[in-house]
């Protein structure tokens, strides 16, 4: 019964994941707007979350495929479940060879904020369809 569960909440569990952790790409691109040849990075989401998918087998998550694995830092190549990070395409070129649009990371930001939190709301519907479920089922 649990495995059902995780299977049925595991897609939006994976996706608050991957926009967790794009949102810490971004808010990196924000705070370093000044550091001089700072290069802008971010995923394909789209890409990232097929890969999610397809990794599982179909039925979504990022999974460690031995309990004893660490989690990898945000090292500017790979998130931890693999999929690689990005560098933005310079929109604006700066002398000092930063690539921070900060028009760019703003919305890319408050998007990426929005979509989180709609994940959330869709998370929070699917566990009261269950609550509601398991109290007309007694």
């Amino acid at each position: 019964m649990i495995g059902k569960i995780d299977n049925y909440l595991r897609f939006n569990e994976t996706a608050l994941s991957l926009r967790s952790q794009r949102q810490e790409l971004l808010a990196s691109n924000i705070a370093n707007a000044d550091t001089p040849n700072f290069k802008a990075r971010d995923i394909d989401f789209a890409s990232a979350m097929q890969g999610a998918l397809s990794k599982s087998g179909g039925s979504s998550g990022l999974a460690a495929t031995n309990n004893s694995h660490m989690q990898a830092p945000l090292d500017g190549k790979t998130l931890p479940d693999g999929t690689p990070v990005l560098y933005r395409g310079v929109v604006q070129g700066a002398v000092d060879g930063n690539t921070v649009d900060m028009d760019v990371e703003r919305n890319q930001f408050a998007d990426n904020a929005v979509r989180y939190e709609a994940g959330i709301t869709m998370i929070n519907h699917q566990i009261r369809g269950l609550l509601a479920a398991i109290q007309n089922g007694q």
